[in-house]
């Protein structure tokens, strides 16, 4: 398997907020501009400086978009020079995006319940589950055929955890993503660097 370099989009106000992002368009805010660009140095870093080798892709979405366009400017490369895969795009919680995790276990008590026994499994109503989400999200990183910069989201993150790493399921839904790390997959392992 070649090198994966899996970067979640910096912050946004809603991340701030604790709103489930899923497939809204959501921007960055200031710090999440600072955080990307913080990624493209440790980034440089990382491969000595050998940026231009590596293949880019992101998700369509605009938080990740932006934050590959700022990594890109910090390590001097055309800024839009990279591929968009509609199969990286966040999880979708479907009708639960846009609310809070506190909002949802007051008004759908026994949906949330239901999640919390099985996370990888269950699908928000109109959304998708992490094992739903992992099967297209493996397929696009089965398309990569060089190392990559890939700009996503946590949940994608996790889903590929699982998938190329072997981590438990129940352990990979839940697992905090930091933002401002690269998640670095190579041969059935990881590691975190930031």
């Amino acid at each position: 398997m070649n090198r994966l370099f899996l970067v979640r989009h910096g912050e946004t106000d809603w991340n701030i907020a604790g709103r489930l992002q899923g497939t809204r368009d959501i921007a960055l805010n200031a710090l999440g501009r600072i955080q990307a660009a913080e990624v493209g140095r440790v980034l440089s870093q990382m491969v000595g400086g050998a940026v231009a080798p590596l293949h880019y892709v992101s998700s369509p979405l605009s938080r990740a978009v932006e934050t590959m366009r700022i990594l890109r400017t910090t390590l001097d490369l055309p800024v839009a020079d990279f591929v968009h895969d509609d199969d990286l795009r966040e999880l979708s919680f479907g009708r639960w995006e846009g609310h809070t995790w506190p909002q949802l276990r007051r008004r759908h008590e026994g949906d949330v319940i239901a999640r919390d026994r099985d996370p990888w499994h269950f699908a928000p109503p109109g959304g998708e589950s992490y094992a739903e989400l992992m099967a297209r999200a493996g397929a696009a990183i089965d398309r990569l055929t060089a190392d990559s910069v890939v700009v996503t989201h946590g949940g994608v993150i996790r889903a590929l955890l699982h998938a190329k790493a072997g981590m438990p399921q129940g352990e990979a839904a839940l697992v905090p993503i930091r933002q401002g790390a690269i998640y670095v997959l190579s041969g059935g392992s990881f590691e975190v660097a930031d």
